[in-house]
């Protein structure tokens, strides 16, 4: 239940960042906030739900997602 209380919360923050943009987001901000999600998620199955695992996950998500947007044409 955990889990999906996290999963949800960061896809929610995720949609409302983006949502909160008044011009089109840029590779680098998507790629961003993608991997934010997407390690937040990864680091908290990784550690059992842990609040630490998933701020370290969504920080190390967060900085690939950032290379990542930047190398996108």
């Amino acid at each position: 239940m955990r889990h999906n209380f996290t999963s949800v919360s960061l896809a929610l923050v995720a949609l409302l960042t983006l949502s909160a943009c008044s011009t089109t987001p840029t590779n680098t901000q998507v790629g961003t906030v993608t991997g934010a999600v997407i390690g937040g998620v990864v680091g908290s199955a990784l550690t059992g739900g842990s609040t630490a695992g998933t701020v370290a996950g969504a920080g190390a998500g967060a900085a690939v997602g950032y290379e990542i947007g930047k190398r996108v044409k």
